[in-house]
């Protein structure tokens, strides 16, 4: 992981990615990884992040993180948009 860690960095650094960019896209998936793992619970979320609830919520807002597309993501697809799978019977 550290090797990928370092060839990630560097290929940021050689595009151009500034500091505060490349700190804010990594605070961003970071969060969207641990909200999708509790399925958009913000209290599960900030207790496995160590912080506040309150605190997450605003980085969240900083972020421009839409809570809802998170819990939005996880749902389901409507029964008409899920694939159609044929069950066979078995034979006797």
């Amino acid at each position: 992981m550290k090797r990928e860690l370092e060839t990630l960095v560097s290929a940021m650094h050689a595009g151009g990615i500034t500091y505060n960019e490349a700190v804010r896209e990594f605070k961003r998936r970071y969060l969207l990884a641990v909200l999708a793992h509790h399925k958009g619970n913000q209290c599960k979320a900030a207790k496995e992040l160590g912080m506040h609830r309150n605190t997450l919520s605003r980085t969240i807002a900083e972020l421009d993180i839409d809570p809802m597309q998170v819990r939005h993501g996880l749902k389901r697809p409507p029964r008409s948009e899920r694939p159609v799978f044929e069950v066979k019977q078995a034979v006797r």
